[in-house]
């Protein structure tokens, strides 16, 4: 009989909800202190996570979610390449 594989499932900064890891998209501060998207879900670094909605993403703006969890300021610059890459519809690259 064959075992069932766990999937990873990580909270979503907007919305609060569980979701495996691979319906999220992961923001990571990175060891040099800088602040990216992470598309592969692999780089190294303190990391957050958002779901593919922009109304996540707004309810993790106005709390500051994203601030907290990375324990570091947010540029806007970040926030509007999210925002793009959940309107051009970008997810993890497989």
């Amino acid at each position: 009989m064959p075992k069932c594989k766990k999937q990873p499932v990580r909270m979503c900064a907007g919305c609060r909800q569980l979701k495996f890891k691979k319906e999220l998209l992961r923001v990571v501060r990175t060891p040099e202190k800088g602040i990216e998207i992470d598309y592969t879900g692999k780089k190294t670094g303190r990391g957050v996570y958002i779901c593919q909605q922009l109304v996540c993403l707004e309810k993790a703006n106005k709390g500051k979610r994203l601030e907290k969890a990375l324990r570091s300021s947010v540029n806007k610059e970040i926030y509007e390449a999210l925002r793009q890459a959940l309107v051009a519809g970008i997810s993890r690259e497989e």
